[in-house]
């Protein structure tokens, strides 16, 4: 959805989409621009997202007790997002 566009329309996209890893994705992206000027002094006005996506990341097996002494397993999936910012 943000892949290819401008930060400054990417931060408006976000804002308004109603799903629940904008808020995430959002706080990611301020990060990321912070980054690029801090470190790199790079022009905001001129950053592009070249790369946007998400990996899986390592899962935390719990169990859940069951019926007659059983238990069965719960896999807490987790996951590694990555945004890459350029200049244009």
């Amino acid at each position: 959805m943000i892949r290819g566009k401008q930060v400054g329309d990417a931060i408006a996209i976000l804002r308004h989409t109603p799903k629940g890893a904008s808020p995430i994705l959002e706080k990611l992206l301020n990060s990321a621009i912070a980054n690029a000027e801090h470190n790199y002094s790079m022009d905001v006005n001129k950053l592009v997202i070249t790369q946007a996506y998400v990996n899986q990341g390592p899962t935390m097996k719990r169990f859940r007790p069951r019926a007659m002494g059983r238990a069965s397993r719960i896999n807490k999936r987790t996951s590694h997002i990555t945004l890459v910012v350029s200049e244009k």
